[in-house]
């Protein structure tokens, strides 16, 4: 017997309905050509409403079904549709699924589908698209879609609008990874037709559709104008209100944020720190934040590497490292210090660690003391006639200021006798996959605390080509997020994670230190911008107000 979650869609008269198949429902446009925004902006004239928006990178595909990069997640976001959409307060509604059961053992879903729906190639949006789409995201191999779906066993036709898909074993986040862009669903006419060239040619259902991409200068889009299914979190119904939406891959931050201040563009993303007081003070702009979910900034300790395997000795590291002072000195008073791995926003983000690790530098020292590490001539710490070194990797452009970062907890632990070996460096495959580091920083995006598992869990090893960067192998863990993966109790699955996430700052597994917030700058002639669970911008509703 099957538990049933249903969700009808809103009803509509008979001729409606027929009107809504013969202009392809929200998905498609009559024919395959390509609509120029000349024809959205309407006989009375108008100019068009283009927004243009500032990206600060580029995407690596625009295969929703093969990106791993965030940035693509921002620019494909509006061209696939999902099947469900997640609300804010953690609850499913539909989307291109009009209502889905799941099974009594937790290893299976079936989902109903809308009828009315055609991509923009004109092909039909049916049980055999979805599919097509499962097939395509596990033939590629790689990206977010598949972590996503978990212990996914197959995708299976069970009549032309009713597809099921079946699980290895029950996943409590199936649902919150099938409302992902990255799960986004494709045409499978044009996946076959693109083949692997496809992310430079993507084909949805979604608001707006693919025009072109200059590599490494803009990204293309214009509305669909037949769009009327958009997900119940939009205030609008039918086509965007945007003729065009135009992504320009600005990375030098000044001339990125310089667009926007200059009129020459609408909208830029990545504000730093020290141009927010400024912007905000200007009158013609307006700055928008929304807290990136998922994990917090973090150094994760490899815990197989010594001296760091003892837990003392990363006691001591996390107690000698003034997070505080690097927050408020880098950042100032615009991002909020982690006190956990996971971000607040996330479900079972434990809050109970809020204020509970605080600098010690006399603590700290004690520690290193008694492990038998002294002092040498130098103030470095050295036992056996071996300096106490820690290797820290840093794999990012200074992104968000992480090689800062890296730079003050240098400073930091000398104080306690500490050498810290900098390795900033693009090139991880080496370091990481020989386990040649000993302090290893990282976010992750996702709309779930699954997000611990690809972190923590045995099987997930960096140096077996998992993102596991602390090496852990404690059974206890693997026990508690299986337990956390497959708990359907919502109260008795957030004290899973909460008590993953204690262990993790008590045994000092990781030493959080910032929230990101996606932040914005865009003109107040800009209206409507709003942001998903995972704190992307979605621009379905944007309006431009003249």
């Amino acid at each position: 017997m099957e538990k049933t979650l249903t969700h009808q869609i809103r009803k509509t008269t008979l001729i409606a309905l027929t009107a809504a198949l013969l202009l392809s429902g929200c998905g498609g446009q009559q024919g395959t050509g390509t609509t120029t925004s000349t024809q959205s902006a309407g006989a009375s004239g108008e100019q068009p409403a283009v927004l243009t928006y500032a990206l600060a990178t580029s995407p690596d595909s625009l295969d929703a079904g093969a990106s791993g990069f965030a940035v693509s997640h921002r620019v494909f976001r509006n061209i696939f549709d999902s099947l469900v959409s997640q609300q804010k307060d953690g609850s499913f509604q539909p989307w291109l699924a009009t209502s889905w059961t799941k099974s009594e053992d937790g290893k299976s879903y079936t989902f109903k589908l809308r009828q009315d729906v055609k991509f923009h190639d004109g092909t039909p949006f049916n049980a055999e698209a979805v599919k097509a789409n499962f097939d395509h995201i596990f033939s590629g191999g790689r990206g977010q879609s598949i972590p996503l779906l978990g212990p996914f066993s197959s995708a299976d036709v069970v009549d032309e609008y009713t597809i099921k898909i079946s699980l290895t074993k029950p996943f409590e986040p199936f649902l919150s990874g099938l409302s992902s862009g990255f799960l986004g669903i494709s045409s499978p006419k044009a996946i076959q037709e693109y083949g692997d060239q496809y992310g430079k040619h993507p084909v949805g259902t979604g608001p707006f559709r693919f025009v072109s991409w200059a590599e490494n200068d803009e990204i293309v889009l214009e509305k669909n104008l037949d769009y009327k299914c958009g997900p119940p979190t939009a205030e609008n119904k039918g086509p965007s209100h945007l003729d065009k939406l135009v992504f320009k891959i600005i990375p030098e931050e000044a001339t990125r944020i310089g667009s926007v201040q200059s009129g020459q563009g609408l909208a830029a993303e990545t504000v730093p720190p020290q141009l927010i007081s400024v912007l905000q003070n200007d009158e013609k702009l307006q700055i928008d934040q929304s807290i990136t979910n998922g994990t917090a900034f973090s150094l994760y300790f490899n815990t197989k590497s010594e001296p760091w395997n003892d837990v003392k000795a990363r006691k001591a590291v996390q107690l000698a490292v003034d997070v505080d002072t690097i927050v408020k000195t880098l950042y100032l008073g615009t991002y909020e210090r982690a006190w956990s791995p996971l971000t607040p926003g996330m479900l079972g983000y434990n809050a109970a660690l809020v204020n509970t690790v605080q600098p010690n530098v006399q603590l700290a020292n004690q520690y290193l003391d008694e492990l038998g590490w002294e002092r040498g001539a130098d103030g470095v710490r050295e036992k056996d006639g071996k300096k106490l070194t820690l290797r820290y990797l840093e794999p990012s452009p200074n992104r968000e200021k992480r090689n800062d970062i890296a730079a003050i907890v240098q400073q930091q632990l000398k104080q306690v006798g500490i050498q810290v070996n900098l390795n900033i460096t693009k090139d991880t495959n080496t370091p990481i996959s020989k386990g040649e580091y000993d302090l290893f920083g990282n976010s992750q995006v996702k709309a779930d605390p699954d997000i611990l598992t690809n972190l923590l869990r045995s099987d997930r090893l960096f140096t077996k080509g998992g993102t596991n960067w602390s090496q852990l192998a404690d059974p206890n863990i693997d026990k508690l997020l299986e337990q956390g993966a497959q708990e359907s109790d919502l109260q008795k699955r957030k004290a899973i994670y909460e008590e993953i996430q204690k262990y993790m700052i008590d045994n000092a597994i990781a030493v959080p230190i910032y929230v990101f917030p996606y932040t914005v700058a865009h003109s107040k002639a800009v209206e409507g911008l709003t942001f998903d669970l995972l704190g992307y911008p979605q621009f379905y509703d944007v309006q431009i107000r003249n």
